[in-house]
């Protein structure tokens, strides 16, 4: 008997590698689920909005170097979904410093490329899966609820720690190959706070300003950015901390993120009204795998994919979608 949550294809995770993955899935006559554990889907495409302001606070910008990820961004561009925001940003000692590429961004946050992608797919969101089992033919994905969802093939977009962590619970047998070249992907965290401000921002136009590294990596303008204004003339910012700096303070965010918000009261200007602080654990890759997904085929077929295979960052969390769809 076939169980009732059975599909295609199950994606676990619906940032933008699982939602373009299933997108292309989809249009190819495939049925596809897509769990995630989030209230919502994106990832680190990620936008919250509190106290009258909006915050991106996690994936700031993309770019657009691949044509096959140019396509995309051109039907988002079509579709109104994201604008362009520069052609780069301020440094610390007030340069402007060009890449001469376009940065693009969600228009009223970068979730909306994710909403956007999501809008024809079946997506359960905050469906935390907590194993993952195998029996022959068949993927058995268990929810925190007890719930099954079983399918033919699997992609797994999670961070690799997360995606092995639910492999392991349901016994999940990877050849030694497999498992030293997973082992072999790394990652940085990242504390991000979101400050609201009384009043408008010191940060130059267009909104941003690159650092060194550490403490801070980043510093973003929301309102500049072209989201929502803020209430009562106020301004929405986002810090980065660098990967040491979130290292060294991620057991104790809070205490963190007032020494961030100390070292940038001088782009701020005016009196900060209330913040939130988020941690990314897993917020970027320091060592990727070489291709866009890595596809096992024992005991059944498996994809991994995300923005830790091929290339980082957003374009590179798209292409590594598209390989998964095409590999299955």
């Amino acid at each position: 008997m076939t169980p009732i949550n059975h599909t295609d294809c199950l994606i676990v995770g619906a940032g933008v590698a699982g939602l373009v993955a299933g997108a292309a899935l989809q249009a190819r006559g495939a049925s596809v689920l897509i769990l995630d554990k989030g209230r919502g889907v994106g990832g680190r495409l990620a936008t919250k909005t509190f106290e009258g302001g909006r915050f991106d606070y996690g994936a700031q910008f993309f770019t657009v170097r691949n044509p096959r990820f140019r396509r995309l961004t051109e039907e988002w561009l079509a579709a109104g979904v994201v604008t362009s925001w520069c052609d780069g940003f301020s440094l610390p000692d007030g340069k402007f410093k060009s890449t001469g590429e376009a940065h693009y961004c969600g228009r009223g946050g970068m979730r909306a490329i994710a909403t956007h992608l999501a809008r024809d797919l079946d997506v359960r969101s905050q469906c935390e899966v907590k194993a993952i089992r195998n029996e022959p033919g068949l993927w058995t994905v268990v929810d925190a609820s007890g719930s099954e969802y079983t399918g033919n093939v699997l992609i797994l977009t999670p961070p690799v720690p997360q995606a092995l962590t639910l492999l392991n619970a349901g016994n999940v047998p990877l050849s030694k190959t497999i498992q030293d070249q997973l082992a072999q992907i790394t990652y940085d965290p990242c504390i991000a706070v979101m400050a609201m401000l009384e009043g408008p921002s010191r940060i130059p136009s267009p909104g941003g300003i690159w650092f060194p590294g550490e403490p801070l990596a980043w510093i973003a303008d929301n309102t500049q950015k072209g989201m929502c204004s803020a209430a009562g003339g106020g301004s929405s910012i986002t810090l980065h901390a660098g990967p040491e700096f979130s290292r060294e303070h991620w057991e104790d965010a809070a205490k963190g993120a007032g020494l961030l918000l100390q070292r940038a009261e001088p782009w701020f200007g005016t009196q900060v009204r209330s913040y939130q602080t988020h941690r990314w654990r897993f917020s970027q890759p320091t060592h990727r795998h070489d291709e866009p997904v890595l596809r096992v085929s024992a005991p059944a077929p498996l994809v991994f994919a995300g923005d830790a295979f091929g290339g980082s960052r957003v374009e590179g969390a798209a292409l590594s979608g598209l390989a998964a769809a095409e590999c299955l």
